[in-house]
């Protein structure tokens, strides 16, 4: 049946290695995926460094999968040979459990993960669950569509899941790898955009991207800042800093909501008197399930939103890797396998 070439991580801290597997057969309820893409996110660092218990290795990173189904196995009439499709972070769910029943899949008591609790995309082919497979549409190339299964659908997802309508004011905190897409699609939604940033150079980039304003953060005070213009009504906060998250809590308007997208180590500092008085909230989101990743990407081929991505191949994941944990890549890293 021939050899699958995979990228694995041997151990926590362990070194990228490549091994040759047999080749994966997909089992009931399961499809196989040729990769022709596959992101380089941030979040691959719980794999490498071993940053969630009970990881069981040696393991293949990666969860923003691009690719065509290779092979359909038993009890999969929804998928065929030769679908073009993807796969994110959610790796499939129990279907039986409390937050299941209501339809809230990635909130699964025994959620699978992509590349953490089952092997993911830095390989030739990979298998995926049934429901953790979203169909990519025409329009969107693989490596273009790799980073939307993660960084797209969570910044997509958390603002069409926040408080904000169109014609409010919505900041995007940090011009990132999530920042940049979150101005897009706030944007594209209809919403006042301002972007934050650290330094002046964002500051064009910003508003090509499409925000309206742009606030330097290391020259001025965000949340006063973001008061002169009568507060936001959600600011989502992509930038994996507690400390700047904190800081522009005071720039929401009564009502308005702190969308927490970012992940850092430090706790968020809020004093009760900032969420009491105007009747704020702090909420935290966390990616989608594979109808939200179909929603994702057509929203983005219809809108044009797309990721700015830097193209690496296969055979260089180490050199990709390290692009995106120095914070210079601008703004996804892509892994491409033909």
């Amino acid at each position: 049946m021939g050899k699958n070439l995979v990228v694995q991580v041997d151990k926590a801290g362990g070194e990228f290695e490549f091994v040759e597997r047999e080749m994966p057969v997909p089992g009931a309820g399961e499809v196989r995926i040729k990769v022709q893409a596959c992101g380089v996110c941030h979040s691959d660092q719980v794999t490498k460094e071993g940053l969630f218990p009970g990881i069981a290795y040696p393991r293949v990173p990666g969860h923003e999968v691009a690719g065509v189904i290779d092979e359909v196995g038993a009890g999969v009439p929804e998928w065929k040979k030769g679908d073009r499709v993807g796969s994110g972070w959610h790796g499939g769910h129990d279907g039986v459990c409390d937050s299941c029943r209501r339809g809230d899949f990635v909130t699964c008591r025994n959620e699978q993960v992509t590349g953490v609790s089952r092997d993911g995309g830095y390989a030739q082919y990979m298998i995926a669950r049934r429901e953790a497979v979203g169909r990519i549409p025409d329009g969107l190339d693989a490596a273009e569509a790799g980073p939307l299964f993660c960084a797209g659908i969570t910044t997509f997802n958390a603002l069409r899941n926040s408080v904000a309508v169109p014609g409010d004011l919505v900041a995007v905190q940090g011009i990132g790898g999530l920042g940049h897409l979150g101005i897009q699609y706030a944007a594209k939604f209809g919403y006042h955009v301002v972007g934050i940033g650290r330094g002046p150079e964002n500051g064009m980039l910003a508003k090509k991207l499409g925000a309206s304003e742009y606030i330097d953060s290391a020259t001025k005070n965000a949340a006063q800042e973001l008061q002169k213009m009568g507060g936001a009504k959600v600011i989502l906060a992509t930038a994996p800093s507690s400390k700047a998250m904190s800081e522009v809590i005071d720039g929401l308007r009564p009502g308005g909501q702190l969308m927490v997208i970012g992940v850092s180590a430090e706790a968020i500092e809020v004093h009760p008197v900032q969420l009491v008085l105007a009747k704020r909230s702090i909420q935290g989101w966390s990616s989608g399930s594979s109808i939200d990743w179909e929603d994702t990407l057509r929203f983005s081929v219809l809108t044009g939103v797309r990721a700015m991505i830097e193209k690496y191949p296969m055979a260089k994941v180490k050199d990709a890797y390290e692009r995106m944990s120095s914070g210079k890549a601008e703004f996804r890293v892509v892994l491409t396998m033909e």
